[in-house]
């Protein structure tokens, strides 16, 4: 088997396993991409995008990569099978399995010696364990002697996949020198940095980078309340605090979601019996969108009003919608019966987007009341916005797109 004949089946070919397996084509690695979804299988044979990822379009037009719906045809005659499935949460803040269990349970009938499962979806403490413990109770093969398994968490982020993949250290969690090895062999075909650990630290340092991030936003987020409560400008603040001074870093407030931060914290928590920070990180950023539009309503009202809303995505130039707040923050505006609520979300094509058309910005300017930036898209700044307004109308503007340094302002 040398470096560049390996085979690599990667169940889970979206956002996560679609770049992988076309870098580690690139790499010359054989590739098998193994996905349940009909839509996505359909793209990819099609040779087609269905998200926005730079440098994934170019390598799909020339991929020879093997599309399958099927995990046992997939994953045959494979070295590495790589899991990329969604980890989410039940409702009440409880890791769900039940993805890994499904890829667990159509595996185990085709698993052969020799090969090596690497878990890269973000999952609870303890979920590699989980599928240690799943694989050597359903097939004859032991880990360790004959059969390899390694967490190796993806910690890119969306619209750098393919640069950050050849670019940032790669964590490995193996407990034996077969996962080990065999680990190390793929993992280097990337060119970088390699970090060996065990199971539980690979999957705590995920949920820790992730979790950090998620509750730093949420200082922000909760200063910018703070700050709105002693009508202080929460934007010098900021500004000033860090200004030339080395132990500053406080970030800018905004809506804070997405898959990873909206839910990680979740993986860490469940284990915990009382309130703690992260629990306190959820929190203050779920409240972010009810307490925008309670802040607009301080100044004028809602009810019978036209409102725009700009952005859906969950962050700034990305297409994903998944775990924005955007749904959240429309369904407060809702409560306050305006007259019409008008989207904008210029990173994804579709004319509709979640029973809301998606409204060219300028009509959105000429005919709105209320105009919330609900995220701080490249598309919406002061050229694109400033001048274009409806006068007298209002702005909720959390990200202080327009550079005003002010929450909510009146254009006139």
């Amino acid at each position: 088997m040398g470096y560049k004949n390996l085979k690599v089946s990667i169940i889970g070919i979206g956002r996560v396993g679609l770049p992988l397996a076309l870098f580690l084509e690139n790499l010359g690695c054989k590739v098998v991409g193994i996905d349940k979804d009909s839509e996505i299988l359909r793209d990819v044979r099609k040779k087609k995008m269905s998200f926005d990822e730079p440098g994934c379009a170019a390598l799909l037009k020339k991929t020879k990569m093997t599309i399958s719906p099927s995990i046992q045809s997939g994953v045959r005659g494979s070295d590495y099978i790589i899991i990329t499935v969604g980890t989410p949460l039940y409702n009440h803040i409880e890791s769900d399995l039940s993805y890994i269990k499904s890829v667990c349970t159509d595996l185990c009938g085709s698993l052969k010696g020799g090969q090596t499962i690497i878990l890269r979806s973000t999952v609870a403490p303890g979920t590699t364990s989980y599928l240690k413990n799943f694989v050597e109770d359903n097939t004859s093969l032991k880990i360790g002697k004959n059969f390899g398994l390694a967490f190796c968490p993806e910690r890119l982020a969306e619209n750098q996949a393919i640069e950050e993949l050849g670019l940032l250290p790669q964590i490995i969690g193996t407990e034996d020198n077969f996962s080990k090895n065999m680990t190390n062999k793929l993992f280097n075909l990337f060119g970088v940095e390699l970090l060996f650990t065990n199971y539980l630290s690979a999957e705590l340092i995920k949920l820790f980078n992730n979790v950090h991030r998620f509750t730093d936003f949420a200082v922000a987020n909760q200063f910018s309340v703070i700050a709105e409560k002693y009508n202080q400008n929460i934007y010098e603040i900021i500004n000033m605090a860090n200004k030339n001074y080395p132990r500053g870093h406080i970030p800018s407030p905004g809506l804070t979601a997405g898959t990873c931060l909206r839910k990680d914290f979740g993986l860490l928590n469940e284990s915990s019996s009382a309130p703690d920070l992260f629990l306190s990180a959820w929190k203050i950023n779920e409240h972010m969108p009810f307490h925008l539009v309670n802040s607009a309503k301080k100044y004028t009202k809602i009810r019978g009003k036209t409102i725009a809303v700009l952005g859906y995505g969950f962050k700034k130039n990305s297409d994903d919608i998944r775990d924005s707040l955007v749904p959240k923050l429309l369904r407060y505006i809702e409560r306050e019966v305006p007259k019409k609520v008008l989207l904008c979300e210029p990173n994804i094509p579709k004319k509709n987007i979640e029973g809301f058309k998606n409204t060219d910005l300028n009509s959105c300017l000429k005919k709105a009341d209320i105009i919330f930036i609900a995220i701080n898209h490249d598309a919406f700044n002061k050229e694109t916005i400033l001048g274009k307004i409806k006068k007298n109308a209002w702005c909720v503007d959390l990200w202080n797109v327009l550079g005003q340094k002010q929450l909510v302002l009146r254009y006139n």
